[in-house]
């Protein structure tokens, strides 16, 4: 899938409240993905050249690719960064509040 087509179908899917909602509480995961998939694709990599890459398994990499991957640990996104060119930043922001 075209990254304008997947633009595209999120943008429409973001007008459903439930999904917004949902996709609120994901987002970093999703972003994470997103970002993945991405520079994979710019590295002409497959999921599997990246695992090699990495030491991993080819499912673990669609797990992360996917959002369903849980408890993400920063080591683990740096060697992912280092096979793709790219190193990870992690943030802390103030949380928003309803007041």
């Amino acid at each position: 899938m075209k990254a304008h087509d997947y633009n595209e179908m999120l943008k429409d899917e973001l007008k459903n409240p439930k999904f917004r909602k949902e996709y609120e509480a994901l987002k970093e995961e999703f972003e994470v993905s997103r970002q993945v998939i991405e520079l994979r694709l710019r590295k002409g990599l497959t999921q599997k050249d990246l695992a090699e890459k990495v030491h991993t398994t080819q499912s673990s990499i669609a797990r992360l690719e996917s959002g369903s991957y849980r408890n993400l640990s920063l080591s683990y996104l740096r060697r992912i960064g280092s096979a793709l060119g790219a190193e990870p930043h992690v943030k802390f922001e103030k949380l928003r509040t309803a007041h």
